[in-house]
């Protein structure tokens, strides 16, 4: 070698492995950071997508709700099959959540939102007709957890939105039914836009 020509020490060769290594590891950290927020936003997406077919299943049923007249119990007088307060939906459609085997005109549903130690969450209930106890003997054929909150209200004639409604006064259904959910999407209870459906089938009795 001609004097004056050196190649690398060990030090400068330890020094750029260590510079080298490092932008290794930043650079694997911000792939991994790149890959957890999109593994995240993919599940969010799928618990509002999930939530979101949950309620639109739930509009289709009572957007068939109807004016159904019967006896309730030992009562011999029909009466109007419907009942509805703030946490708790029961009526009568012509579209059922779960469809039987069998063709069915009627069936008897129930919505609530479970908060006991047995059931949590969404809970749909159903029973065909006719049944002299139609919602009390309902079975539950669905219970979705995931939905942490459930709230119905009720338009009136007079434009006005109800957290109950009483058919014994009224006579007849509600002119729309507004359902509110929320759930938990990305470890986290959000709620979303509530979704209103107008009755349009069988309002009068």
């Amino acid at each position: 070698m001609r004097r004056g020509e050196r190649g690398f020490t060990l030090l400068e060769l330890v020094l750029a492995l260590a510079i080298v290594g490092a932008l290794v590891v930043i650079a694997f950290s911000g792939v991994r950071i790149a890959l957890a927020a999109w593994r995240q936003g993919e599940e969010r997406t799928e618990a509002h997508q999930h939530i979101r077919s949950v309620v639109l299943s739930l509009a289709r049923s009572v957007s068939a709700a109807y004016a159904y007249r019967a006896p309730r119990g030992e009562t011999p007088t029909p009466e109007l099959l419907f009942a509805g307060t703030e946490s708790r939906l029961e009526f009568v459609t012509q579209a059922a959540p779960y469809p039987t085997s069998m063709s069915v005109a009627f069936t008897a549903v129930v919505f609530e939102l479970g908060t006991g130690d047995e059931r949590r969450g969404l809970v749909i209930r159903q029973r065909v007709l006719p049944n002299r106890n139609p919602f009390a003997d309902a079975t539950v054929v669905f219970n979705d957890p995931t939905l942490t909150e459930l709230a119905f209200s009720y338009l009136d004639e007079g434009g006005a939105w109800q957290t109950t409604w009483e058919t014994e006064v009224t006579k007849r259904l509600p002119r729309a039914i507004r359902i509110s959910v929320g759930g938990m999407i990305g470890g986290r209870a959000q709620a979303l836009l509530p979704l209103t459906v107008p009755l349009r089938v069988g309002t009068q009795p």
